[in-house]
């Protein structure tokens, strides 16, 4: 936890078939020890839950809301349209257009009402940059952060000394 047990980061989704795309957010607040809430609110199907949800986050202590949606992709622009907090909107991917469709609707947003959008299914990205905007606030988490950066350099190194002593033909058949 850092510096509360309230939850910090609100993560939400259209459908409970994004869930398996926004277990990547997920993961890094567990990972990060930041208290997330997980919720499903659709713009479409429960537009006065998703109005009260974005209008309330606030005031209960939410600071940064990762938004899921595919298809059409409305909540995280109507979100953000609602809130004064960051919305950092994830497009999932789709059946027939492969998530283009959710990217396009949720990166499209009109001026003034931004939303921070990641790539097609990058759940762990936006969770990553909600930590770390966290981070600008918290010491301890953007420490955290920057071992977490360090230990992504490291994991590189070590492939290269692993390719190097193996070869590449080896090295890919380890893979």
């Amino acid at each position: 936890m850092t510096n509360s047990q309230s939850p910090l980061i609100g993560i939400i989704m259209g459908s409970d078939s994004d869930l398996p795309t926004m277990q990547g957010a997920i993961a890094v607040c567990e990972e990060f020890e930041v208290e997330c809430e997980v919720a499903i609110v659709s713009a479409h199907r429960t537009p006065e839950r998703m109005v009260d949800y974005a209008q309330t986050a606030h005031t209960r202590g939410i600071k940064v809301i990762i938004a899921g949606a595919g298809g059409a992709a409305h909540l995280p622009g109507m979100v953000a349209a609602l809130t004064p907090l960051p919305v950092i909107g994830v497009p999932v991917a789709t059946r027939h257009l492969k998530g283009i469709d959710s990217l396009y609707s949720i990166v499209q947003m009109p001026g003034g009402i931004p939303v921070a959008t990641v790539a097609i299914g990058s759940a762990k990205n936006a969770g990553l940059l909600a930590v770390q905007i966290l981070g600008t606030q918290d010491i301890e988490l953007r420490d955290r952060v920057q071992r977490y950066r360090q230990s992504l350099s490291q994991s590189v190194l070590d492939k290269q000394a692993n390719l190097d002593r193996l070869g590449y033909q080896k090295y890919l058949e380890s893979m």
